[in-house]
C-alpha cells in the first residue's frame, strides 16, 4: 500500500503526468516561436516583393515612337511566278542519223531560219537526182502524148496514164527532199541558243535534243491569284517583277492574259503577264515576286506594323500622352492603351481604319512591357522599319 501511495500525488494525479505537461508546453512554445519566425520571414520577403515591384512599374520605361501619318495607299495583289520565254524549245532532228555538220556555237543569238545541224545525207542527195530524172522523163512523155491525142494518135486512156505518172514522179521527188529536210535542224524563231548537246561524229535517234532555243525579248511570268481578286484585274494593268538574281531591281511589264477557267482544286486563276528583257538578264525558269496595283490609291492612317500588339480579343496600339513634370522641371510621358481597327498591310506599314488619328504618336517598340498609365522615356535612337516597299540588302 505504501508503494502505490508513493506513484499518487497528494491531489490523486499520477506523479508521471504531472512530469510529462512540462516538456509539453516547453516542445509547444519552441515550435509557435519557430513557425512563427518563418511565417514573419515569408511576410517580410512578400512585403520587400511588392515594394520593388512597385517600384519597378512606377519607374518609366524606355520606348521609341512613331507619328501616324496620312499617307497615299495602293491595294496591291501580291504572288509568286515562274518566268517563262515568249517562245522557246528544245530542237532536235526529225530523222536518225549521224552528226555530219554543226554550224552554231553555245550561247549564240541566231536569227530565224539559222542553219544549226545537219545530219549525213549518205545516199539522199543521190536518190533524189534520181526521182528528179523519173519526174522530167515523166514529163517529156506528157507532152509528147498531148501532141499526139491533139492529132488523134492515142487514147484519152493513154493521157490519163502519163497525167498520173507525173504527179507520181513529182511526188517521190517532194518525199525525198522531205526526208533530206528532216536531216537539218534549223532555227524555228530568232532566239538565244542554249548549251550544245551533241559532237560531230554522234548518231542520234530521232527527237534528240541538239540544243534549246529561248526567245528572251520579251518574257513572260505566270502566276496564280485567288479568285477573289479576279474583279480587281484587268489586261494592260501594270506589273512589278523582282527576283532574287538581282535584290533591288524591278522589272516592270503589264497583264498579257488571263486564264478562261478558275483551279477547282486552288480556286486560282492563272495570269500572264509580258516583261521587256532587252538586256536579257531574265531567263525562263527563275522565281519571281509579282505585285500588281489593284484600284486606285487612297489615303490611309499607316503605322508599322511592330506598333500592333496582336491579341484574340483585340488589336491594340499605345498612344503617347503628356504626362507631369519631372523634379528637374523635364516634361514626363505616360500610354494610353487603345484598342484598333487593322486594313491591309504592304510591306512594313498597315493601314488604321479606326482607333488612331493623323499625328498621334504611338509607341513602335517595347510595348510587351507597358500597361496603360505606364510612365515612359521616348527613344528613337534605334527604330523599327516602316517601309511600304522594303528590298533586301544587297549581299
Amino acid at each position: 500500500m505504501s508503494s502505490m501511495q508513493s506513484g499518487i500525488d497528494e491531489d490523486g494525479s499520477p506523479v508521471t503526468f504531472k512530469r510529462m505537461i512540462k516538456p509539453l508546453v516547453i516542445l509547444l512554445l519552441v515550435v509557435a516561436i519557430v513557425l512563427g519566425g518563418i511565417l514573419g520571414w515569408q511576410a517580410f520577403i512578400g512585403s520587400m516583393i511588392r515594394k520593388g515591384m512597385s517600384a519597378a512599374a512606377r519607374a518609366p520605361q524606355t520606348v521609341s515612337s512613331v507619328t501616324a501619318a496620312n499617307t497615299s495607299w495602293q491595294a496591291q495583289i501580291r504572288a509568286v511566278g515562274s518566268l517563262r520565254a515568249v517562245r522557246g524549245a528544245d530542237l532536235s532532228a526529225q530523222a536518225s542519223g549521224v552528226v555530219d555538220e554543226i554550224e552554231f556555237e553555245s550561247g549564240n543569238d541566231v536569227p530565224a531560219g539559222k542553219l544549226l545541224l545537219r545530219l549525213k545525207p549518205n545516199d539522199d542527195f543521190a536518190k533524189l537526182e534520181q526521182l528528179q530524172a523519173a519526174a522530167e522523163l515523166a514529163a517529156q512523155s506528157l507532152k509528147r502524148d498531148q501532141e499526139q491525142f491533139a492529132a488523134q494518135a492515142i487514147s484519152q486512156a493513154t493521157l490519163d496514164t502519163d497525167v498520173s505518172t507525173l504527179k507520181s514522179s513529182r511526188a517521190q521527188v517532194a518525199a525525198q527532199q522531205a526526208l533530206i529536210e528532216e536531216k537539218i535542224v534549223k532555227a524555228p524563231f530568232a532566239g538565244r541558243l542554249g548549251i550544245r548537246q551533241v559532237d560531230l561524229g554522234q548518231y542520234l535517234t530521232a527527237g534528240t535534243a541538239v540544243v534549246t532555243l529561248q526567245a528572251l525579248d520579251p518574257i513572260l511570268v505566270d502566276f496564280y491569284v485567288p479568285e477573289q481578286a479576279l474583279g480587281r484585274l484587268k489586261t494592260g494593268q501594270t506589273v512589278v517583277a523582282t527576283v532574287d538574281t538581282y535584290p533591288g531591281v524591278r522589272f516592270a511589264g503589264v497583264i498579257e492574259s488571263i486564264n478562261s477557267k478558275v483551279d477547282t482544286a486552288s480556286r486560282n486563276v492563272q495570269v500572264r503577264a509580258s516583261i521587256r528583257n532587252a538586256d536579257k538578264r531574265l531567263v525562263p525558269g527563275m522565281f519571281a515576286n509579282v505585285t500588281v496595283d489593284a484600284g486606285d490609291a487612297v489615303r490611309r492612317i499607316t503605322l508599322p506594323q511592330t506598333a500592333i500588339t496582336y491579341n484574340p480579343y483585340g488589336d491594340t496600339v499605345y498612344l503617347v500622352r503628356r504626362g507631369a513634370a519631372d523634379a528637374s522641371g523635364k516634361a514626363g510621358f505616360t500610354v494610353e492603351q487603345r484598342f484598333v481597327k487593322l486594313g491591309a498591310t504592304r510591306g512594313d506599314q498597315v493601314a488604321i481604319e479606326s482607333g488612331v488619328e493623323e499625328g498621334d504618336v504611338v509607341v513602335s517598340a517595347g510595348q510587351m512591357k507597358l500597361r496603360n498609365g505606364a510612365a515612359v522615356v521616348i527613344d528613337n535612337t534605334l527604330e523599327p522599319a516602316n517601309d511600304s516597299n522594303p528590298t533586301p540588302p544587297n549581299e
